[in-house]
C-alpha cells in the first residue's frame, strides 16, 4: 500500500556550495585506490535481534563538506581527529544485517561499483562470512544516495540480493522519480540518474513506508528527513532500545560536538540540523544506543551530553 506523503521541503543548500563539494567528492574518489580485502562482521545482539554490521569500505569526503561551517582551523582539528590528511577523511561505511525470526534484513547495500573505487566491498564481505546474498529477505534503503542505494545492482545489471522485498519511504520515491529533484535543485543532477536507476531497478517489488511503519515485529520506521525529503532511519524495540540512523547523523566528531552545523551533502540543512539535533538530544536523553552509517569502528555508538554539546562514545 502506498500512503499519502508529504511534499520535499525547500532546498536550501547553495548551488556553487554543493556543487564544489560534489566536485571534491568525485575527485576523491578517482584518486584512492581500494583495497579488495575481506573484513569480518562485528556481532552485537539486541533484544531478540542479532546484528552483524558488516563493512562495505570506505569513501573519502573533503572537510568542506563535513563541516562546512567550521573555521579552517576547526576543520583541521577534526580531519586530524578522523585521521585524514590534506583536507580529506577517509569515512567508514557500515552496514548492518538484522536476523530476527526467518527475516535477515539489509540496512542500505553500499555503493556497489558505482561510487568511489574504495567501497562497494559488502557483497565479497557477505560471501566470505557464509552469507548468500539470496538468503537476504528485506532491503530496507535509508535514502537512495549512491553509498546507500549503488549496490543494489551488480554489475552485469541483475540484483545483488534477488529474492528480497526493498522498502523505501514513500518521500523518498517521489522526491526521485515522481519529481524532478535537477531541475528544482541543480547541485542534485549527478545523484538524480543514479536513484531512478537503483529504485527503478525494484520498483516491482517495492513496499512505501511512511513514519510509524513497521517493519517487522520490533521495528519500526522513524521519519528522519533533511539529508534527504525522505530519509528514514529504524528504531528496534528491546533492552535499552537502538536507533539505526542512516546518514541522519553523519560523523562522529562534527554532528555531536556541532549538531547544529550544516553538513555538506544534506539537500534541507536547516531540516537536516533539526532532525540530528532532536535524534541526538533523544539517544542522550533515553541513553539509547546508535549504529551510524558513517561512523568509525563498528558504528556502535551512545550520545553523551558533553558540556552544550555531546560526544559520540563508542560501544565495543
Amino acid at each position: 500500500m502506498v500512503h499519502r506523503v508529504q511534499r520535499p521541503v525547500p532546498f536550501t543548500v547553495p548551488r556553487r556550495s554543493f556543487l564544489a563539494g560534489a566536485a571534491a567528492l568525485a575527485a576523491a574518489g578517482t584518486t584512492i585506490a581500494g583495497q579488495a580485502m575481506a573484513a569480518p562482521p562485528r556481532r552485537f545482539g539486541h533484544g531478540r535481534f542479532q546484528i552483524d554490521v558488516f563493512s562495505d569500505g570506505f569513501i573519502t569526503l573533503p572537510d568542506t563538506v563535513i563541516a562546512p561551517d567550521a573555521t579552517t582551523a576547526e576543520r583541521a582539528d577534526i580531519i586530524r581527529r578522523l585521521g585524514g590528511r590534506q583536507g580529506m577523511a577517509d569515512i567508514p561505511v557500515n552496514i548492518p544485517l538484522i536476523r530476527t525470526g526467518e527475516a535477515l534484513i539489509l540496512v542500505d547495500t553500499g555503493s556497489g561499483d558505482k561510487f568511489q573505487a574504495t567501497a562497494g566491498r559488502l557483497r565479497d564481505n557477505l560471501l566470505a562470512a557464509g552469507i548468500a546474498p539470496d538468503a537476504v529477505t528485506h532491503v530496507v534503503l535509508t535514502h537512495a544516495h549512491p553509498d546507500h542505494a549503488g549496490g543494489i545492482l551488480r554489475p552485469d545489471g541483475t540484483l545483488s540480493f534477488p529474492n528480497a522485498a526493498y522498502h523505501v519511504a514513500a518521500a523518498e520515491w517521489d522526491f526521485w522519480v515522481e519529481q524532478d529533484p535537477a531541475a528544482r535543485y541543480p547541485g542534485l543532477s549527478g545523484f538524480v540518474p543514479g536513484a531512478r536507476r537503483d529504485l527503478g531497478a525494484v520498483a516491482g517489488r517495492l513496499v512505501r513506508l511512511r513514519d510509524g511503519d513497521e517493519l517487522v515485529s520490533g521495528i519500526r520506521v522513524l521519519a528522519t528527513p533533511g539529508h534527504t525529503p525522505g530519509h528514514i532511519s529504524l528504531e528496534l524495540a528491546g533492552d535499552d532500545g537502538l536507533l539505526i540512523t542512516g546518514d541522519a547523523i553523519t560523523n562522529v566528531v562534527a554532528s555531536f560536538e556541532h549538531p547544529r552545523w550544516r553538513f555538506g551533502f544534506d539537500t534541507d540543512q536547516e531540516q537536516g540540523i533539526a532532525t540530528r539535533s532532536r535524534l541526538i538530544e533523544r539517544a542522550a536523553a533515553e541513553k539509547l544506543r546508535m549504529l551510524g552509517y558513517h561512523w568509525t569502528s563498528s558504528g556502535f555508538a551512545i550520545a553523551e551530553r558533553h558540556g552544550a554539546a555531546y560526544r559520540c562514545v563508542a560501544l565495543s
